[in-house]
């Protein structure tokens, strides 16, 4: 079996985890909060994609008694499975609505998720006996370091871990780094933007989320690399000035790729912009652009949109 990260070792260590097995109750650091599990969880809600995608990726869909906010439609294999899921909201649940539902964990995609007036505050959930878990790359009650596909995968290992299956966990970091390994970077020197949302203010990606960690795969470079953090809200001034090779497109339901085009297309600074007179544009589904499971694939995906992209003068 693969060693597990050094931090999730020391952990595994302390409670006594070894041959893939992980014995209860399990404590873990969570964003500065300690969860404790006293049990693999049963029944689990999971808020936006990134969270539900992980579990059906482990094999763990029958355990979702619940989903909320998801970003879009869930990818192969996994799509049939997500459609039948039960939703409590579109948008975030209430605690009230989460309760309903009688999970053991929640396991949001956003730190903020848990407030107040949304999945409730994890103290508050914790003292109703229900566990509340961030994808570590969302935290921001501790800031977490610049974001690189090893956090992935350490975050499946910690999924694994929590719910007794060390071998789905195992197995899936295998893919994935086998996946990644397989994609070649760029050599063409080229720059990009990642145009995630935002009309009159652009919302970019910056330079330590799970952007700049997918452009860096893909041998570009991110012209909001110098901004210390996931997502920024830039100018179209700035964007202009560093005339990017290439835009990358989300691609989200509220948001689409195409209403993009046409906005950059039809404003007069933007129109203005080599990639958008040569539409070289790249498009990735926005459940894939935040911090997850999805982010390899996507990745391989982009590589090859890239690769069919001219440059000729």
């Amino acid at each position: 079996m693969r060693p597990l990260p050094l931090s999730l070792a020391v952990l595994a260590l302390s409670v006594g985890h070894a041959f893939g097995q992980t014995d209860y109750p399990l404590t873990i650091d969570n964003c500065g909060f300690a969860v404790t599990l006293p049990a693999a969880p049963q029944r689990v809600v999971t808020i936006k994609s990134t969270a539900t995608e992980m579990l059906l990726a482990l094999g763990l869909g029958e355990r979702i008694v619940g989903v909320g906010f998801q970003d879009g439609p869930a990818s192969e294999p996994w799509a049939a499975t997500a459609a039948a899921l039960p939703v409590l909201s579109d948008k975030l649940p209430s605690q009230e609505v989460v309760l309903e539902a009688e999970p053991d964990l929640v396991y949001g995609g956003w730190e903020s998720n848990f407030s107040a007036d949304g999945a409730g505050e994890r103290p508050t959930l914790a003292a109703l006996g229900v566990a509340g878990y961030v994808s570590p790359a969302a935290c921001r009650s501790i800031k977490p370091a610049k974001l690189t596909f090893d956090d992935i995968f350490a975050e499946i290992d910690e999924m694994g871990m929590i719910f007794d299956v060390a071998p789905a966990a195992d197995a899936l970091i295998a893919e994935q780094q086998a996946a990644l390994a397989a994609i070649a970077p760029d050599t063409r020197g080229l720059s990009a933007l990642w145009y995630s949302s935002g009309t009159k203010t652009p919302y970019v990606g910056a330079g330590s989320g799970a952007p700049q960690m997918m452009l860096e795969a893909l041998g570009l470079e991110n012209i909001m690399a110098a901004v210390d953090d996931g997502w920024v809200s830039a100018s179209w001034e700035a964007v202009v000035d560093a005339n990017p090779d290439v835009i990358v497109l989300v691609d989200a339901v509220w948001n689409s790729a195409e209403q993009k085009k046409q906005l950059l297309a039809e404003n007069p600074i933007t129109s203005q912009l080599d990639a958008v007179i040569h539409q070289r544009y790249l498009v990735v589904p926005f459940p894939a652009s935040e911090a997850g499971i999805r982010n390899v694939g996507a990745t391989a995906d982009m590589a090859a949109q890239l690769a069919g992209l001219s440059f000729s003068p």
